[in-house]
């Protein structure tokens, strides 16, 4: 009878089937402490901080190397709920944590995902926000903000606008957490809409002022966008994940709400928005990040979560994929000493805050199938040039790898000494390089002459 039991108790899953419900803190806590437990050779359960109440931000980091830094392990992220009452993203992230520890070595697609890479998946980043909930609305609760009342995907600094909103708690944590990681590729979740919309969320004030008294900006009928200098890997990402989701990729499913063909659409010609965390990701994190609108209904009925589920799955597999695009490496110099803090960037494609190697001396650059001239810039060094073809890879888990070796010795102090960081004040507007389009400057001098001459 003994052995029959224990027979039958090896037959069980080793974390309860996680119901299609909502999970408030208490319930989504011992979930997550539950699944670390049970799975702890390929998870680490930790808190980057604490909510305004003193709830904890939990971060579940599932990968072969969950508790240290791999070299040549890209980081990967999931953040949901960042507005407390937009729910779907918080449930999927907890159904995409059990999919992948209970796959694990079963199915080869996640077996080889989380074996070369670290997924972070933060559920809730504002659980006081979820919890303040009373009366669930499709359209707007209480809760959408933090305790303090504040927006927190406002909350952040801006690449193009002054930012004067009180810094959170809960942005604060996030700030950190990235500032110390080296995330590669990012997504935040988000309802109210059925879109995957990508950077930039802002753009130049002094236009966008003047487009808002010619046209309604915030509906897009001017068609204006906002591009990255990385626009092309941007679109990608956002196809990549917009057509796996079928309900998404029509573009056209939310009732009153705009349409967005395939399901993509660029943050600021939907509308402008200040102190964004995507654009924050981008700017200063070198993250690039996404955001998915992933309901009509900010707060749905728990029987719609399993659709909910089935419509995002595949997405939500198959976009942190792409956190294997293009080149990685380390930079080391002719000592082979490897090199923190040195400029590594394509040579066509600069950033406002350049894109940095980390303490390790490594570099990520998300890049599309190509060819590639990659600079690598040092401190009283001329600019090292170095040509690459970058394969269709993104299947196999990896990221073509290159390290560079400098034909020169680099004292540490000098790169150490140099700033690693950029002042977080709006780049763009002491800067002459614009990131608006062409073919919105040509619509706004042609609106310009219109109203001038008609």
């Amino acid at each position: 009878m003994d052995l029959a039991c224990l027979w039958v108790g090896l037959l069980l899953p080793l974390v309860a089937a996680l119901d299609f419900k909502y999970h408030h803190q208490e319930e989504m806590e011992a979930f997550l402490k539950s699944v670390a437990q049970n799975y702890s050779s390929i998870t680490h359960l930790h808190s980057i901080g604490r909510s305004v109440k003193g709830r904890n931000l939990w971060v579940l980091v599932v990968g072969r190397f969950p508790k240290e830094h791999k070299v040549g392990v890209p980081a990967f992220k999931y953040v949901a709920n960042m507005h407390g009452d937009e729910t779907v993203g918080r449930e999927l992230l907890l159904h995409l944590i059990d999919y992948l520890v209970t796959n694990h070595g079963k199915d080869p697609e996640i077996t080889n995902l989380i074996n070369n890479t670290q997924i972070h998946i933060m559920p809730s980043m504002n659980p006081d926000g979820f919890e303040a909930v009373k009366k669930p609305d499709c359209f707007y609760s209480n809760g959408r903000e933090n305790y303090n009342g504040e927006d927190l995907n406002r909350n952040f600094p801006d690449a193009f606008e002054y930012n004067n909103a009180s810094r959170q708690p809960e942005t604060l944590a996030v700030m950190k957490w990235i500032k110390n990681k080296t995330f590669v590729l990012s997504a935040n979740l988000h309802g109210g809409a059925l879109v995957a919309s990508y950077p930039f969320d802002n753009g130049v004030p002094a236009q966008r002022k003047v487009l808002f008294c010619l046209s309604n900006t915030a509906t897009g009928s001017l068609h204006s966008r906002s591009l990255t200098p990385d626009d092309d890997v941007f679109q990608h990402l956002a196809h990549t994940y917009a057509s796996r989701n079928p309900n998404m990729a029509k573009g056209d499913q939310c009732k009153n709400k705009m349409n967005f063909p395939n399901g993509v659409t660029n943050g600021y010609s939907w509308y402008p928005l200040r102190g964004g965390m995507q654009d924050y990701n981008y700017i200063w994190a070198q993250c690039f990040e996404i955001t998915l609108e992933l309901s009509c209904c900010k707060y749905p009925r728990e029987e719609k979560l399993p659709n909910f589920w089935e419509d995002n799955k595949a997405s939500l597999i198959e976009y942190i994929k792409q956190v294997h695009l293009g080149i990685k490496g380390q930079v080391f110099d002719q000592n082979g000493i490897p090199l923190p803090n040195v400029i590594v960037e394509v040579q066509d494609r600069k950033h406002i805050c350049p894109f940095r190697t980390n303490r390790f001396g490594e570099y990520y650059l998300l890049l599309l199938p190509g060819s590639y001239v990659i600079n690598v810039t040092v401190p009283g060094q001329a600019p090292f040039l170095t040509r690459v073809v970058i394969p269709d890879n993104s299947q196999s888990y990896s990221a073509l790898k290159k390290d560079l070796k400098l034909p020169f010795q680099v004292q540490q102090d000098s790169i150490l000494g140099s700033s690693s960081s950029c002042p977080m004040t709006p780049l763009y507007k002491i800067s002459s390089h614009s990131p608006t389009t062409k073919p919105q400057l040509f619509l706004f001098l042609l609106t310009l002459l219109h109203i001038f001459f008609k």
